[in-house]
């Protein structure tokens, strides 16, 4: 095991404990605030439940942060992580609830930024929206759920102590769910980054149960969570559960699970599934801040009520921190790469160079796409994207998507296919046929992605995309997945 590695890993250590110290208010906040569920309690259940959802759900949690920015290089990745973590922290200090995905955006964008790399405006614009959207969302959905447990209480007429006895045995269970999503969705932010260069291998046990070097991964990450849920949790558990606006048990129960209904829609790849196999639109799977989901879910029970009890100079401190926390990690990122890579000659990122040659020219128009502005750009080497688009930009003008598919397309890649990588492969994940197909590319090397994607299309039908509409956007979602997956286990190391 590398040392180096052991070292790098620390900052996915301390973001873990900065979420746990943060997000842990999203799911126990309102019931620690409300003085229903004592806090140990909280923290008991809501680590075991985020420990189970990191190691079960985590490693399939869909995430859309990648497209944002691939950070391609491990002191890269520690940075990053250390940015947003730093970030995370510092608003804790403040007792305000923020998102880590609103910090991890802000540090790629930092990357990005300093390495040349092209932000994706569509990705970073479906975020966005979502962030304005999640809070809504959630307001929407508290409000009649408020009113539709009241009214039920009302009918069921229960005894002051049955009612109460109910109240925080739903809290405890809502507050374990939101715990399990939390862990879930939030634990590819925390160590997802650091999952190349895992240093921990497969071991079976228990009668052959394999317990996967990416499970331990992020088993070390929950863990680091839990501590932040222990250690520090509790201050912001008080100001979302009390200092936005005073709850009822009620009320606290309601806006958890409105929380987590939230954080199901936009999370969820069967829901996803569901909505397209019925030619019906999709959800996006997006980064949800947990934190925009708690707060706008007491917001609509304070609207509900008239708004009298909302302490609105409270919310105003909580919606400047979701403002400048991505501000905030861009600029902490962008600072530390460059102390990084100055002072201490580390390597923050590894260069991706894109070049417009013959085979490239051609198979753009293949794709329909305006080359002739650029036939002067013909086999020049461009080494960062963002120099590639200026170049693009000064000889032509294209709409965003061409201009992400002529950079995807003129990308320089080194992939070889050797015989002793396909051998590690197993058929669970990829079907046999594709491992086949890969077989039968032994001893070939690629020097760009899309050639190779062709040539596996050309052998198996597995490997081909389906038509573009709804019913096809999950298979090719998959598809795209194992691309990736393929042409990151076979390039060749520079």
């Amino acid at each position: 095991m590398d040392f180096t590695v052991l070292i790098f890993l620390t900052s996915g250590l301390f973001l873990g404990w900065s979420l746990g110290a943060n997000d842990a208010a999203n799911v126990f906040g309102t019931a620690v605030g409300t003085r229903m569920v004592q806090f140990t309690t909280a923290a008991i259940v809501g680590s075991i439940f985020i420990v189970l959802g990191s190691v079960l759900s985590g490693a399939g949690a869909a995430h859309t942060l990648g497209k944002l920015g691939s950070i391609n290089a491990l002191a890269g990745s520690f940075m990053a992580a250390l940015a947003a973590a730093t970030t995370v922290y510092a608003m804790t200090k403040l007792e305000l609830p923020v998102s880590t995905s609103q910090a991890i955006v802000g540090a790629i964008i930092g990357w990005n930024l300093f390495s040349g790399s092209v932000t994706d405006l569509n990705a970073l614009t479906k975020i966005l929206l979502t962030w304005v959207a999640c809070p809504v969302l959630a307001a929407v959905i508290a409000a009649p759920l408020y009113l539709g447990v009241e009214k039920y209480l009302r009918w069921a007429k229960l005894h002051i102590l049955s009612r109460d006895v109910y109240t925080r045995i739903a809290l405890i269970l809502a507050g374990a769910f939101g715990s399990y999503s939390l862990g879930a969705n939030n634990i590819a932010n925390v160590m997802g980054v650091f999952v190349p260069a895992s240093p921990f291998t497969d071991f079976t046990f228990a009668g052959g149960y394999t317990f996967t070097g990416i499970q331990q991964l992020f088993l070390l990450g929950a863990l680091a969570i839990a501590v932040g849920v222990f250690t520090y949790s509790k201050r912001v558990m008080l100001t979302v559960g009390g200092g936005l606006m005073p709850l009822s048990p009620i009320a606290a129960w309601v806006v958890v699970i409105s929380h987590s209904i939230v954080l199901t829609l936009f999370a969820s790849e069967g829901l996803e599934h569901f909505l397209a196999s019925n030619g019906l639109p999709t959800i996006p799977l997006v980064p949800v801040s947990s934190s925009q989901a708690v707060v706008g879910a007491v917001i609509g029970i304070g609207l509900l009520k008239g708004g009298r009890n909302v302490r609105w100079r409270v919310l105003g401190n909580i919606s400047m921190g979701w403002v400048t926390t991505p501000v905030i990690s861009a600029i902490i990122c962008f600072v530390s790469l460059f102390v990084l890579q100055n002072v201490f000659n580390q390597k923050v990122y590894t260069e991706v160079h894109f070049t417009l040659s013959s085979d490239v020219m051609d198979h753009l128009v293949e794709r329909s796409l305006p080359v002739e502005d650029l036939a002067e750009m013909r086999d020049e080497d461009y080494r960062s994207a963002r120099e590639f688009l200026a170049a693009i930009g000064e000889r032509t003008y294209l709409t965003g998507y061409q201009q992400e598919e002529i950079l995807e397309i003129a990308e320089i890649a080194d992939l070889a296919i050797t015989a002793e990588l396909v051998g590690t492969l197993e058929a669970d994940w990829l079907t046999q046929n594709q491992i086949t197909a890969l077989w039968r590319l032994s001893g070939q090397h690629f020097d760009t992605k899309w050639a190779l994607a062709e040539a596996l299309e050309a052998i198996s039908e597995e490997w081909r995309a389906l038509p573009r509409d709804l019913k096809n956007k999950t298979y090719n979602k998959q598809l795209e997945a194992k691309l990736d997956f393929v042409y990151r286990t076979f390039t060749v190391n520079q």
